[in-house]
């Protein structure tokens, strides 16, 4: 490989959050969803000629932007995009608040897939709606959606938003087209809006395919909103960026005044730089990243089957966060994930976080040298030992 995703980087004493949210030196974190890996260097080459002017005041978003990104979505994803589509912000989790708070009133629902992603749940309360929750079903290590109870869900008349993780987090599961499909046909059907965060879009393995939501067909398309950003994929989640991407003239209208009343309505050069040289020039560090991580996934997965059969790992299809059954040990996550740190120095999320229906998972975040994926199933086995 050109790319060295083993090099052992130290973290700690850079502010990070990672790493130096835990005070103890032996403490091995693999919750937070960042990277233990180098950008891209053709993205370090970018920002450090920009350091160097040594002036870093308000910027300007220029056309070359969106040129890489509507480049990048044709030629990765075959989607063909308008830069007036376009609404940039400082992240998906600003960007989702800021489209409930276009599309709902005080009061309304908002349907969520859970378990998932823990920022919806905050996006959700703090523009004061309601969440409604539509399970999914966890049957032979993978998710399904319950689409009987998401048609009782979206008929709601209250119901306004669904907020659809693709690829979802933490489950790993890239969405087929028949399953979007008869998502949306449901949502369609009840007049509520699709917001799509496709964060984890390029994070896809072999045999899957990731398929935006908007462009299944031209309804699909004004029924929708999507959300993405470089962060996840390119590691530069720091650098605050992030678009979304909305073809309608009047839904596009309300989330700007929406992402203008929320104040983030600005970025910064550096996310700007950095998006420029991710998608013109990241895709073969983007493709190597990948290959690497899906072989991290694999590893964990041989190491389980031989060492934890009683954990098993849900079937990871995107995403670099590997969700593991824990139900074995009768500990709730919560609790398990506080004696994890104090008995193992592990760091993995606890799966209630993530809503009810998770609470007997962990999740892992296999986006680090195989070396740290080792130290961390080792530390994780000998736990297991010890309270058996």
């Amino acid at each position: 490989m050109k790319y060295n995703f083993d090099e052992m980087i130290s973290r700690r004493n850079t502010n990070c959050i990672k790493w130096d949210a835990s005070a103890d030196s032996e403490m091995l974190p693999m919750w937070v969803a960042d990277m233990d890996f180098r950008t891209a260097p053709a993205i370090v080459e970018a920002l450090q000629k920009r350091v160097a002017h040594g002036i870093f005041g308000y910027t300007r978003v220029p056309d070359e932007y969106y040129q890489a990104v509507i480049s990048w979505l044709d030629r990765r994803h075959g989607l063909k995009t308008k830069k007036d589509w376009f609404i940039y912000t400082s992240g998906v989790v600003p960007a989702i608040s800021a489209i409930i708070k276009a599309m709902t009133e005080p009061g309304d629902k908002v349907i969520l897939q859970t378990p998932v992603y823990n920022c919806f749940f905050s996006s959700v309360r703090n523009n004061g709606c309601e969440i409604l929750s539509n399970p999914l079903i966890y049957a032979g290590q993978t998710y399904r959606m319950d689409y009987e109870d998401l048609e009782r869900k979206a008929a709601d008349p209250r119901a306004k938003v669904l907020v659809l993780c693709n690829p979802h987090n933490p489950a790993g599961r890239v969405w087929t087209h028949e399953e979007l499909v008869r998502l949306g046909e449901i949502c369609i059907r009840h007049n509520v809006l699709v917001i799509s965060d496709e964060i984890h879009c390029e994070l896809v393995y072999p045999g899957h395919k990731h398929l935006p939501f908007a462009f299944i067909s031209e309804e699909f398309l004004k029924h929708s909103v999507t959300c993405i950003s470089p962060s996840k994929a390119f590691n530069i989640a720091g650098l605050q960026i992030a678009n979304i991407i909305a073809p309608d003239d009047e839904i596009r209208r309300k989330i700007d005044r929406a992402i203008n009343v929320n104040e983030v309505c600005d970025v910064n050069p550096f996310g700007v730089i950095a998006t420029i040289a991710a998608y013109n020039e990241g895709e073969e560090w983007l493709d190597q990243l990948v290959g690497y991580i899906g072989e991290n996934y694999k590893f964990m997965k041989d190491f389980c089957a031989v060492n934890l059969p009683e954990f098993p790992l849900a079937v990871l299809e995107g995403t670099y966060l590997a969700w593991m059954d824990c139900s074995a040990l009768h500990i709730p996550s919560e609790e398990l994930g506080v004696r994890l740190q104090k008995e193992a120095k592990l760091w993995l999320n606890a799966g209630a976080i993530y809503g009810k229906d998770g609470d007997n998972f962990m999740r892992w975040n296999l986006a680090c040298p195989r070396e740290r994926v080792a130290d961390g199933l080792n530390r994780f086995l000998a736990f297991v030992k010890n309270n058996k």
